[in-house]
């Protein structure tokens, strides 16, 4: 079968998140994040489920590890809980949660595995939550605290800094939605919560700037194509629309140190221009080096007279994830060159792609996946397509390394390449890792069946 070769120097990896699979979330002086709150919270998770046990990582990190690196991988992307640093949001450090990241990284050395560590993956102090969190601009100069001190905690070990991972999310599924964490149901305060999300960014930034480390820091965006259903005027003016809200309303002010004009127009009062503060634009448009993207789909939507953004997404007649997401490899090359086209050529990392399939240990102990095989498979094809038309893409994160808390879905959807027994905790690589394996290894995706 023809296969691509990516570059040598090529990062493949895999990503995972702190309250998704530490656990441990009384132990060591942690204090309480909105999750711990919001999933305690009846009827916001699946079952009720919560992140207090998890994948138990804070107690098997090492063993963890030793099955990374025996899958070949050469950089693992995680997320530092915020509580487990500064139980209330601020004042005096918790010196064993530092330790526990410091133990870690530790492993990851002695291992050759290279971190990308992530400051912000959702989990806020609820003390700072209890304040008004990223409602209150208050939160963005404890946030810039935080990641000072990780800066100088961590330094040098590790090559590559993420400020925060998804903002869409944290502002729309959190503050208009209310399906995340902290559950609130206004858009107002979404908009407001975006603003202050990208004012910490620019600030943790010139923090480490200030601090004068050599590895890279940048921000995980997610990110997809927004295409109309139809070529109607009213469709595609949706689908400009929809690029607007999950795209351009984060990248315009990254890079341009703008929002979008026609989002202003969109959201109207929604937005206050008073909020955005003198010099608050061009703190956000801090240089960075790198650009993280998330890759999951893509949207299809249509006119719609209802809502704030008046669209509707349109289900299309296609393969699909255990999530209902449409398997759509194409949209991360159409995304990727248009980053690349529209944004100044950016370095690039995929910081999460991967997908959630009904996976079931089967009596030959092992565990089957041969559609997220074809997944990623896919999806690697799709990013050498964007390599060879000029992108400057550097590496790829599966999300994600094993079975997690998957936030208001509970212990119901499984992206992991390791499966895990919950109730034993033991870590069962799937077939999807055996293959990955062999990639991460060779630098080769085979261009064939698998």
């Amino acid at each position: 079968m023809p296969a691509v070769s990516f570059p040598s120097s090529f990062l493949w990896g895999v990503a995972t998140a702190a309250y998704q699979i530490e656990g441990a979330v009384q132990e060591d002086g942690r204090g309480e994040s909105i999750w711990d709150r919001f999933s305690h919270t009846p009827g916001k998770t699946l079952n009720g489920d919560t992140g207090d046990v998890a994948c138990d990582h804070y107690h098997r990190y090492r063993d963890d590890v030793a099955l990374m690196a025996d899958l070949n991988v050469r950089t693992y992307r995680f997320s530092i809980a915020w509580p487990r640093i500064f139980p209330t949001g601020a004042g005096a450090p918790n010196p064993k949660g530092v330790d526990f990241y410091k133990r870690l990284l530790g492993e990851l050395e002695q291992r050759n595995i290279l971190p990308a560590v992530t400051l912000y993956h959702w989990d806020l102090p609820q003390a700072l939550e209890d304040k008004g969190g990223w409602r209150n601009r208050d939160t963005a100069a404890r946030f810039t605290e935080y990641a000072a001190y990780m800066f100088r905690e961590l330094g040098d070990r590790v090559p590559l800094w993420i400020t925060h991972n998804e903002p869409w999310v944290v502002a729309f599924l959190g503050h208009a939605f209310g399906i995340h964490a902290p559950g609130l149901t206004d858009w107002s305060a979404a908009l407001l919560v975006g603003h202050h999300l990208l004012l910490s960014h620019g600030l943790a930034v010139q923090a480490y700037r200030a601090a004068g480390l050599s590895g890279r820091i940048g921000i995980t965006l997610n990110l997809g194509p927004q295409m109309p259903a139809s070529d109607r005027p009213e469709d595609l003016a949706a689908a400009q629309r929809a690029d607007g809200y999950h795209n351009r309303w984060f990248l315009d002010p990254v890079f341009r140190g703008s929002y979008p004009q026609d989002m202003l127009e969109v959201y109207g009062p929604l937005f206050r221009p008073e909020w955005v503060q003198g010099g608050d634009m061009t703190t956000i448009a801090e240089r960075i080096d790198f650009l993280g993207v998330n890759y999951y789909t893509r949207g299809v939507v249509q006119h719609s007279d209802q809502g704030v953004l008046r669209l509707r997404s349109v289900q299309v007649d296609a393969p699909r994830t255990e999530m209902g997401w449409e398997v759509y490899p194409q949209g991360l090359t159409d995304l990727l060159v248009r980053l690349h086209t529209d944004y100044g050529g950016p370095v690039i990392y995929i910081t999460e792609n991967g997908a959630a399939y009904r996976d079931e240990l089967t009596p030959d102990g092992r565990v089957h996946d041969p559609e997220r095989i074809v997944y990623l498979r896919e999806h690697f094809l799709a990013a050498h397509r964007a390599l060879s038309q000029g992108v400057d893409l550097r590496g790829y994160y599966v999300w994600s390394f094993m079975d997690n808390f998957e936030w208001s879905f509970g212990y119901s959807k499984r992206f992991g390449l390791v499966y895990v027994d919950y109730a034993t905790q033991r870590r069962i690589p799937k077939d999807s890792a055996y293959w990955f394996r062999e990639v991460a290894a060779t630098g080769r995706v085979s261009d064939g069946p698998s």
